[in-house]
Protein backbone atom coordinates (compact mmCIF):
# COMPACT_ATOMS: atom_id res chain seq x y z
CA UNK A 1 0.00 0.00 0.00
CA UNK A 2 1.32 3.48 -0.78
CA UNK A 3 2.72 5.75 1.86
CA UNK A 4 0.28 8.18 3.49
CA UNK A 5 2.06 11.30 2.28
CA UNK A 6 1.98 14.50 4.35
CA UNK A 7 4.87 16.90 3.88
CA UNK A 8 5.63 20.17 5.64
CA UNK A 9 8.62 20.90 3.40
CA UNK A 10 8.50 23.86 1.05
CA UNK A 11 7.43 22.84 -2.42
CA UNK A 12 10.17 23.30 -4.97
CA UNK A 13 9.96 24.67 -8.50
CA UNK A 14 12.36 24.12 -11.40
CA UNK A 15 12.72 24.17 -15.18
CA UNK A 16 13.42 20.79 -16.79
CA UNK A 17 16.85 20.64 -18.43
CA UNK A 18 17.51 19.69 -22.04
CA UNK A 19 15.12 21.98 -23.92
CA UNK A 20 16.02 22.46 -27.61
CA UNK A 21 15.57 25.70 -29.56
CA UNK A 22 12.03 26.01 -31.01
CA UNK A 23 11.10 22.40 -30.13
CA UNK A 24 11.68 22.57 -26.38
CA UNK A 25 11.24 19.20 -24.67
CA UNK A 26 9.02 17.74 -27.39
CA UNK A 27 11.71 15.42 -28.88
CA UNK A 28 12.47 13.93 -25.45
CA UNK A 29 8.77 13.49 -24.79
CA UNK A 30 8.27 11.81 -28.15
CA UNK A 31 11.09 9.32 -27.57
CA UNK A 32 9.68 7.90 -24.35
CA UNK A 33 6.66 9.88 -23.12
CA UNK A 34 5.84 8.19 -19.76
CA UNK A 35 9.42 7.85 -18.57
CA UNK A 36 10.30 11.42 -19.57
CA UNK A 37 7.40 12.71 -17.50
CA UNK A 38 8.12 10.39 -14.56
CA UNK A 39 11.72 11.64 -14.49
CA UNK A 40 10.58 15.22 -13.91
CA UNK A 41 9.90 14.50 -10.24
CA UNK A 42 13.67 14.44 -9.67
CA UNK A 43 13.84 18.15 -10.53
CA UNK A 44 11.13 19.52 -8.27
CA UNK A 45 7.52 19.53 -7.15
CA UNK A 46 6.40 21.90 -9.92
CA UNK A 47 8.46 21.62 -13.11
CA UNK A 48 8.26 23.81 -16.21
CA UNK A 49 8.62 22.21 -19.63
CA UNK A 50 8.34 23.59 -23.16
CA UNK A 51 6.47 21.87 -25.98
CA UNK A 52 7.21 23.91 -29.06
CA UNK A 53 6.02 27.43 -28.25
CA UNK A 54 3.98 26.32 -25.23
CA UNK A 55 5.18 26.45 -21.62
CA UNK A 56 3.51 23.93 -19.33
CA UNK A 57 3.82 23.24 -15.60
CA UNK A 58 4.04 19.59 -14.52
CA UNK A 59 2.79 18.90 -10.97
CA UNK A 60 4.93 16.19 -9.37
CA UNK A 61 3.87 16.27 -5.71
CA UNK A 62 0.68 14.51 -4.48
CA UNK A 63 -0.34 17.41 -2.23
CA UNK A 64 -0.29 19.76 -5.21
CA UNK A 65 -2.09 17.22 -7.40
CA UNK A 66 -4.85 17.06 -4.78
CA UNK A 67 -5.23 20.84 -4.96
CA UNK A 68 -5.18 20.78 -8.74
CA UNK A 69 -7.99 18.21 -8.95
CA UNK A 70 -10.24 19.47 -6.16
CA UNK A 71 -10.11 23.22 -6.87
CA UNK A 72 -11.80 22.79 -10.24
CA UNK A 73 -13.00 26.40 -10.49
CA UNK A 74 -9.41 27.64 -10.42
CA UNK A 75 -7.93 24.71 -12.34
CA UNK A 76 -10.53 24.02 -15.01
CA UNK A 77 -10.58 21.25 -17.59
CA UNK A 78 -8.35 22.64 -20.30
CA UNK A 79 -4.72 22.83 -21.33
CA UNK A 80 -3.05 21.04 -24.19
CA UNK A 81 -4.21 17.48 -23.42
CA UNK A 82 -7.86 18.37 -22.86
CA UNK A 83 -8.01 20.93 -25.68
CA UNK A 84 -6.70 18.43 -28.24
CA UNK A 85 -9.03 15.75 -26.87
CA UNK A 86 -11.97 18.18 -27.00
CA UNK A 87 -11.25 18.91 -30.67
CA UNK A 88 -11.40 15.19 -31.40
CA UNK A 89 -14.09 13.90 -29.05
CA UNK A 90 -16.28 16.92 -28.47
CA UNK A 91 -17.54 18.51 -25.28
CA UNK A 92 -18.39 15.32 -23.40
CA UNK A 93 -18.25 14.68 -19.68
CA UNK A 94 -14.51 13.99 -19.69
CA UNK A 95 -13.50 17.15 -21.56
CA UNK A 96 -16.18 19.76 -20.85
CA UNK A 97 -15.31 22.86 -18.76
CA UNK A 98 -16.64 23.35 -15.24
CA UNK A 99 -19.47 25.56 -16.54
CA UNK A 100 -20.98 22.52 -18.31
CA UNK A 101 -19.88 19.75 -15.99
CA UNK A 102 -22.48 19.93 -13.22
CA UNK A 103 -25.41 19.74 -15.65
CA UNK A 104 -23.86 16.89 -17.62
CA UNK A 105 -22.85 14.94 -14.53
CA UNK A 106 -26.30 15.15 -12.94
CA UNK A 107 -27.98 14.06 -16.16
CA UNK A 108 -25.64 11.12 -16.76
CA UNK A 109 -25.20 9.85 -13.19
CA UNK A 110 -28.29 7.57 -13.26
CA UNK A 111 -26.77 5.61 -16.14
CA UNK A 112 -23.91 4.58 -13.85
CA UNK A 113 -25.86 3.98 -10.65
CA UNK A 114 -24.65 0.88 -8.83
CA UNK A 115 -28.06 -0.75 -9.29
CA UNK A 116 -27.45 -0.87 -13.04
CA UNK A 117 -24.08 -2.63 -12.76
CA UNK A 118 -25.48 -6.20 -12.55
CA UNK A 119 -27.31 -5.66 -15.84
CA UNK A 120 -24.20 -4.28 -17.54
CA UNK A 121 -22.16 -7.12 -16.04
CA UNK A 122 -24.48 -9.71 -17.58
CA UNK A 123 -23.89 -8.17 -21.02
CA UNK A 124 -20.15 -8.06 -20.33
CA UNK A 125 -20.12 -11.76 -19.42
CA UNK A 126 -21.94 -12.65 -22.64
CA UNK A 127 -19.43 -10.76 -24.78
CA UNK A 128 -16.45 -12.24 -22.90
CA UNK A 129 -17.82 -15.74 -23.52
CA UNK A 130 -18.51 -14.96 -27.19
CA UNK A 131 -15.01 -13.57 -27.74
CA UNK A 132 -13.16 -16.45 -26.08
CA UNK A 133 -15.50 -19.04 -27.61
CA UNK A 134 -13.58 -18.81 -30.87
CA UNK A 135 -10.16 -19.35 -29.30
CA UNK A 136 -8.30 -22.63 -29.84
CA UNK A 137 -5.57 -24.28 -27.81
CA UNK A 138 -2.20 -23.21 -29.19
CA UNK A 139 -3.46 -20.12 -31.02
CA UNK A 140 -0.98 -17.26 -31.28
CA UNK A 141 -2.79 -13.93 -30.99
CA UNK A 142 -1.97 -10.23 -31.07
CA UNK A 143 -2.87 -9.54 -27.46
CA UNK A 144 -3.68 -5.80 -27.61
CA UNK A 145 -5.77 -6.36 -30.75
CA UNK A 146 -7.67 -9.21 -29.07
CA UNK A 147 -8.29 -7.16 -25.94
CA UNK A 148 -9.47 -4.22 -28.05
CA UNK A 149 -11.93 -6.45 -29.88
CA UNK A 150 -13.22 -7.67 -26.55
CA UNK A 151 -13.51 -4.23 -24.95
CA UNK A 152 -15.07 -2.81 -28.13
CA UNK A 153 -17.69 -5.55 -28.10
CA UNK A 154 -18.46 -5.01 -24.41
CA UNK A 155 -18.62 -1.21 -24.61
CA UNK A 156 -20.70 -1.19 -27.79
CA UNK A 157 -23.07 -3.79 -26.34
CA UNK A 158 -23.65 -1.76 -23.18
CA UNK A 159 -24.08 1.43 -25.20
CA UNK A 160 -26.21 0.06 -28.01
CA UNK A 161 -27.91 -3.09 -26.73
CA UNK A 162 -30.69 -2.74 -29.32
CA UNK A 163 -28.26 -2.95 -32.21
CA UNK A 164 -28.23 -6.53 -33.47
CA UNK A 165 -24.48 -6.52 -34.10
CA UNK A 166 -23.33 -3.88 -31.61
CA UNK A 167 -20.07 -5.67 -30.91
CA UNK A 168 -19.11 -5.64 -34.58
CA UNK A 169 -19.65 -1.92 -35.19
CA UNK A 170 -16.54 -0.53 -36.95
CA UNK A 171 -15.57 1.81 -34.14
CA UNK A 172 -12.28 0.27 -33.00
CA UNK A 173 -10.12 1.35 -35.95
CA UNK A 174 -11.60 4.85 -35.94
CA UNK A 175 -11.08 5.32 -32.19
CA UNK A 176 -7.50 4.07 -32.46
CA UNK A 177 -6.67 6.60 -35.19
CA UNK A 178 -8.29 9.43 -33.27
CA UNK A 179 -6.38 8.56 -30.08
CA UNK A 180 -3.08 8.49 -31.97
CA UNK A 181 -3.88 11.81 -33.59
CA UNK A 182 -4.59 13.42 -30.23
CA UNK A 183 -1.21 12.20 -28.92
CA UNK A 184 0.65 13.72 -31.88
CA UNK A 185 -1.09 17.06 -31.46
CA UNK A 186 -0.49 17.07 -27.72
CA UNK A 187 3.28 16.54 -27.89
CA UNK A 188 4.06 19.08 -30.62
CA UNK A 189 1.37 21.79 -30.70
CA UNK A 190 2.80 23.83 -33.57
CA UNK A 191 0.40 26.45 -34.96
CA UNK A 192 -1.29 25.26 -38.15
CA UNK A 193 0.24 21.76 -38.01
CA UNK A 194 -3.22 20.18 -37.75
CA UNK A 195 -4.19 21.59 -41.14
CA UNK A 196 -1.22 20.28 -43.13
CA UNK A 197 -2.53 17.43 -45.37
CA UNK A 198 -0.11 14.79 -44.07
CA UNK A 199 -1.10 11.09 -44.17
CA UNK A 200 -1.55 11.15 -40.39
CA UNK A 201 -3.81 14.21 -40.50
CA UNK A 202 -5.88 12.69 -43.30
CA UNK A 203 -6.32 9.45 -41.34
CA UNK A 204 -7.30 11.47 -38.28
CA UNK A 205 -9.92 13.47 -40.23
CA UNK A 206 -11.33 10.33 -41.86
CA UNK A 207 -11.57 8.53 -38.51
CA UNK A 208 -13.46 11.46 -36.98
CA UNK A 209 -15.92 11.42 -39.91
CA UNK A 210 -16.43 7.67 -39.53
CA UNK A 211 -17.17 8.01 -35.82
CA UNK A 212 -19.63 10.81 -36.50
CA UNK A 213 -21.49 8.83 -39.15
CA UNK A 214 -21.77 5.72 -36.95
CA UNK A 215 -23.03 7.56 -33.88
CA UNK A 216 -25.38 9.86 -35.80
CA UNK A 217 -27.01 6.88 -37.48
CA UNK A 218 -27.50 5.07 -34.18
CA UNK A 219 -28.90 8.18 -32.46
CA UNK A 220 -31.37 8.72 -35.31
CA UNK A 221 -32.49 5.07 -35.20
CA UNK A 222 -33.05 5.20 -31.42
CA UNK A 223 -34.96 8.48 -31.59
CA UNK A 224 -37.18 7.11 -34.35
CA UNK A 225 -37.93 3.91 -32.43
CA UNK A 226 -38.59 5.78 -29.17
CA UNK A 227 -38.00 2.62 -27.13
CA UNK A 228 -36.08 2.37 -23.87
CA UNK A 229 -33.65 -0.49 -24.39
CA UNK A 230 -32.17 -0.09 -20.89
CA UNK A 231 -28.73 0.63 -22.33
CA UNK A 232 -26.50 3.68 -22.11
CA UNK A 233 -27.75 5.31 -25.30
CA UNK A 234 -31.36 5.00 -24.14
CA UNK A 235 -30.34 6.61 -20.85
CA UNK A 236 -28.64 9.48 -22.69
CA UNK A 237 -31.69 10.11 -24.86
CA UNK A 238 -34.01 9.99 -21.87
CA UNK A 239 -31.89 12.17 -19.57
CA UNK A 240 -33.40 15.49 -18.45
CA UNK A 241 -31.91 18.40 -16.57
CA UNK A 242 -33.57 20.42 -13.79
CA UNK A 243 -35.50 22.41 -16.39
CA UNK A 244 -36.77 19.31 -18.16
CA UNK A 245 -34.45 19.75 -21.15
CA UNK A 246 -32.83 16.77 -22.81
CA UNK A 247 -29.51 16.46 -24.61
CA UNK A 248 -29.22 17.59 -28.22
CA UNK A 249 -27.98 15.17 -30.88
CA UNK A 250 -24.57 16.87 -30.77
CA UNK A 251 -24.42 16.49 -26.99
CA UNK A 252 -25.44 12.82 -27.20
CA UNK A 253 -22.79 12.26 -29.87
CA UNK A 254 -20.08 13.77 -27.66
CA UNK A 255 -21.09 11.59 -24.70
CA UNK A 256 -21.22 8.43 -26.83
CA UNK A 257 -17.72 9.06 -28.21
CA UNK A 258 -16.46 9.81 -24.71
CA UNK A 259 -17.88 6.54 -23.35
CA UNK A 260 -16.51 4.61 -26.33
CA UNK A 261 -13.02 5.95 -25.79
CA UNK A 262 -13.06 5.40 -22.03
CA UNK A 263 -14.60 1.94 -22.22
CA UNK A 264 -12.45 0.63 -25.05
CA UNK A 265 -9.07 2.16 -24.27
CA UNK A 266 -9.01 1.73 -20.50
CA UNK A 267 -10.05 -1.91 -20.29
CA UNK A 268 -8.12 -3.07 -23.35
CA UNK A 269 -4.90 -1.46 -22.15
CA UNK A 270 -5.33 -2.73 -18.59
CA UNK A 271 -5.96 -6.32 -19.69
CA UNK A 272 -3.09 -6.27 -22.19
CA UNK A 273 -0.62 -5.11 -19.54
CA UNK A 274 -2.04 -7.59 -17.01
CA UNK A 275 -1.12 -10.59 -19.16
CA UNK A 276 2.49 -9.38 -19.41
CA UNK A 277 2.70 -8.84 -15.65
CA UNK A 278 1.19 -12.21 -14.81
CA UNK A 279 3.51 -14.00 -17.24
CA UNK A 280 6.51 -12.36 -15.58
CA UNK A 281 5.21 -13.31 -12.12
CA UNK A 282 4.20 -16.99 -12.30
CA UNK A 283 3.65 -17.27 -8.54
CA UNK A 284 0.95 -14.59 -8.68
CA UNK A 285 -0.55 -16.22 -11.76
CA UNK A 286 -0.80 -19.58 -9.96
CA UNK A 287 -2.51 -17.92 -7.00
CA UNK A 288 -4.96 -16.28 -9.40
CA UNK A 289 -5.73 -19.63 -11.02
CA UNK A 290 -6.31 -21.17 -7.58
CA UNK A 291 -8.71 -18.39 -6.61
CA UNK A 292 -10.66 -18.72 -9.86
CA UNK A 293 -10.81 -22.53 -9.69
CA UNK A 294 -12.08 -22.37 -6.11
CA UNK A 295 -14.75 -19.72 -6.66
CA UNK A 296 -15.90 -20.35 -10.23
CA UNK A 297 -15.46 -24.14 -10.42
CA UNK A 298 -15.28 -24.01 -14.21
CA UNK A 299 -18.26 -21.73 -14.89
CA UNK A 300 -18.15 -18.16 -16.26
CA UNK A 301 -17.52 -15.28 -13.87
CA UNK A 302 -20.58 -13.29 -12.81
CA UNK A 303 -21.10 -9.97 -11.10
CA UNK A 304 -22.03 -11.63 -7.80
CA UNK A 305 -18.69 -13.50 -7.83
CA UNK A 306 -16.55 -10.37 -7.64
CA UNK A 307 -16.59 -9.96 -3.81
CA UNK A 308 -15.14 -13.49 -3.58
CA UNK A 309 -12.29 -12.67 -6.01
CA UNK A 310 -10.10 -10.27 -3.99
CA UNK A 311 -6.81 -11.23 -5.69
CA UNK A 312 -8.40 -10.60 -9.09
CA UNK A 313 -9.38 -7.11 -7.94
CA UNK A 314 -5.91 -6.43 -6.53
CA UNK A 315 -4.29 -7.47 -9.81
CA UNK A 316 -6.47 -4.95 -11.63
CA UNK A 317 -5.56 -2.23 -9.10
CA UNK A 318 -1.85 -2.98 -9.35
CA UNK A 319 -1.96 -3.05 -13.14
CA UNK A 320 -3.65 0.36 -13.11
CA UNK A 321 -0.92 1.61 -10.77
CA UNK A 322 1.91 0.50 -13.05
CA UNK A 323 0.17 1.32 -16.32
CA UNK A 324 -2.62 3.90 -15.81
CA UNK A 325 -4.31 4.32 -19.22
CA UNK A 326 -4.91 8.06 -18.70
CA UNK A 327 -1.25 8.60 -17.93
CA UNK A 328 -1.13 12.39 -18.41
CA UNK A 329 -3.89 15.01 -18.18
CA UNK A 330 -4.10 18.77 -18.15
CA UNK A 331 -5.86 21.68 -16.52
CA UNK A 332 -5.82 25.41 -17.24
CA UNK A 333 -5.84 28.23 -14.71
CA UNK A 334 -8.93 30.42 -14.90
CA UNK A 335 -7.20 33.26 -13.04
CA UNK A 336 -3.75 34.21 -11.82
CA UNK A 337 -3.05 31.97 -8.82
CA UNK A 338 -0.34 30.10 -6.97
CA UNK A 339 0.44 26.43 -6.53
CA UNK A 340 2.82 25.31 -3.82
CA UNK A 341 3.78 28.92 -3.23
CA UNK A 342 4.75 29.48 -6.87
CA UNK A 343 2.80 31.95 -9.05
CA UNK A 344 0.90 30.77 -12.11
CA UNK A 345 -0.53 33.19 -14.67
CA UNK A 346 -4.12 33.04 -15.88
CA UNK A 347 -4.44 30.65 -18.79
CA UNK A 348 -1.44 28.54 -17.78
CA UNK A 349 -1.37 24.88 -18.84
CA UNK A 350 -0.85 22.61 -15.83
CA UNK A 351 -0.14 18.90 -16.35
CA UNK A 352 -0.30 16.01 -13.93
CA UNK A 353 0.57 12.36 -14.47
CA UNK A 354 -0.80 9.36 -12.56
CA UNK A 355 2.12 7.41 -14.07
CA UNK A 356 4.58 9.82 -12.42
CA UNK A 357 2.87 9.59 -9.02
CA UNK A 358 2.52 5.81 -9.14
CA UNK A 359 6.26 5.41 -9.85
CA UNK A 360 7.49 7.51 -6.93
CA UNK A 361 9.48 5.35 -4.52
CA UNK A 362 8.53 7.55 -1.56
CA UNK A 363 4.85 6.82 -2.24
CA UNK A 364 5.05 3.18 -3.39
CA UNK A 365 7.91 1.05 -2.04
CA UNK A 366 9.72 -0.75 -4.88
CA UNK A 367 7.48 1.13 -7.34
CA UNK A 368 8.51 -0.83 -10.45
CA UNK A 369 7.67 -4.19 -8.85
CA UNK A 370 4.35 -5.87 -9.65
CA UNK A 371 2.97 -6.61 -6.18
CA UNK A 372 -0.81 -7.01 -5.90
CA UNK A 373 -0.41 -7.71 -2.18
CA UNK A 374 0.59 -4.11 -1.54
CA UNK A 375 -3.19 -3.50 -1.64
CA UNK A 376 -3.98 -6.02 1.12
CA UNK A 377 -4.10 -3.40 3.87
CA UNK A 378 -7.49 -1.80 4.47
CA UNK A 379 -5.98 1.72 4.60
CA UNK A 380 -6.73 3.90 1.61
CA UNK A 381 -4.01 6.04 0.05
CA UNK A 382 -4.23 9.75 0.73
CA UNK A 383 -5.97 11.71 -2.06
CA UNK A 384 -3.59 12.66 -4.84
CA UNK A 385 -1.40 9.54 -4.61
CA UNK A 386 -3.31 6.81 -6.50
CA UNK A 387 -5.26 8.52 -9.26
CA UNK A 388 -6.06 6.20 -12.20
CA UNK A 389 -9.65 7.51 -12.18
CA UNK A 390 -8.95 11.09 -11.12
CA UNK A 391 -10.18 12.85 -8.02
CA UNK A 392 -12.81 15.29 -6.80
CA UNK A 393 -15.88 16.39 -8.74
CA UNK A 394 -14.28 15.23 -12.01
CA UNK A 395 -13.56 11.70 -10.81
CA UNK A 396 -14.39 9.26 -13.61
CA UNK A 397 -18.12 8.53 -13.66
CA UNK A 398 -17.46 5.09 -15.14
CA UNK A 399 -14.95 3.92 -12.52
CA UNK A 400 -17.15 1.11 -11.19
CA UNK A 401 -18.19 0.15 -14.74
CA UNK A 402 -14.58 -0.08 -15.94
CA UNK A 403 -13.32 -1.89 -12.84
CA UNK A 404 -16.13 -4.42 -13.12
CA UNK A 405 -15.43 -5.05 -16.80
CA UNK A 406 -11.69 -5.50 -16.22
CA UNK A 407 -12.21 -7.88 -13.29
CA UNK A 408 -14.81 -9.98 -15.12
CA UNK A 409 -12.66 -10.20 -18.25
CA UNK A 410 -9.52 -11.09 -16.31
CA UNK A 411 -11.39 -13.74 -14.33
CA UNK A 412 -13.34 -15.06 -17.32
CA UNK A 413 -10.22 -15.50 -19.43
CA UNK A 414 -7.70 -16.63 -16.78
CA UNK A 415 -10.11 -19.28 -15.46
CA UNK A 416 -9.88 -21.14 -18.76
CA UNK A 417 -6.74 -19.88 -20.54
CA UNK A 418 -3.08 -19.24 -19.94
CA UNK A 419 -1.88 -16.26 -21.97
CA UNK A 420 1.89 -16.49 -22.47
CA UNK A 421 3.56 -13.57 -24.31
CA UNK A 422 6.13 -14.56 -26.92
CA UNK A 423 9.54 -14.32 -25.21
CA UNK A 424 12.46 -12.24 -26.36
CA UNK A 425 10.74 -8.97 -27.18
CA UNK A 426 10.00 -6.43 -24.42
CA UNK A 427 6.54 -4.91 -24.48
CA UNK A 428 6.63 -1.12 -24.65
CA UNK A 429 3.92 1.56 -24.65
CA UNK A 430 2.88 3.08 -27.92
CA UNK A 431 2.62 6.80 -28.58
CA UNK A 432 -1.05 7.33 -27.95
CA UNK A 433 -3.36 9.41 -25.80
CA UNK A 434 -3.60 6.39 -23.50
CA UNK A 435 -0.86 4.19 -22.08
CA UNK A 436 -1.54 1.24 -24.38
CA UNK A 437 1.09 -1.37 -25.22
CA UNK A 438 2.48 -1.76 -28.70
CA UNK A 439 1.36 -4.93 -30.52
CA UNK A 440 2.76 -8.15 -29.07
CA UNK A 441 1.85 -11.80 -29.52
CA UNK A 442 1.06 -14.51 -27.00
CA UNK A 443 0.24 -18.21 -27.12
CA UNK A 444 -3.10 -19.36 -25.74
CA UNK A 445 -3.16 -22.60 -23.78
CA UNK A 446 -6.39 -24.06 -22.50
CA UNK A 447 -6.18 -24.67 -18.78
CA UNK A 448 -7.05 -28.01 -17.24
CA UNK A 449 -8.19 -27.55 -13.66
Amino acid sequence: MPTQYHSTARYTSATAPGALPLLGHAPALLRNPPDFVAGLAAHGDLVRIRLGPLTAYVVCHPDLVRRLLTEDRTYDKGGIVVEKAREAFGNGLATCPAADHRRQRRMLQPAFHRDRLPGYAALMAEEIAATTGGWRDGDVVDVPAAMYRLSTAVTARCLFAAHERAGSLPVHAAMDQVARGVARRMVLPLPGADRVPTPGNRRFARARRDLREITDRLIADYRTAGTDHHDLLSMLLGARDEDGRGLSDDEVHDQVVTFLLAGMETTAATLSWAWTLLAANPAVRERLHTELDTVLDGRPARHQDLPALPLTARIVSETLRLHPPAWILSRTTTTATELGGHPLPAGATVLYSPYLLHRRADLFPCPDRFDPDRWLTTARPAPGIYTPFGLGARRCIGEAFGSTEAALALAGIAAHWSVTPTPGRPVRPQRSASLSPRPFTATLARRIR
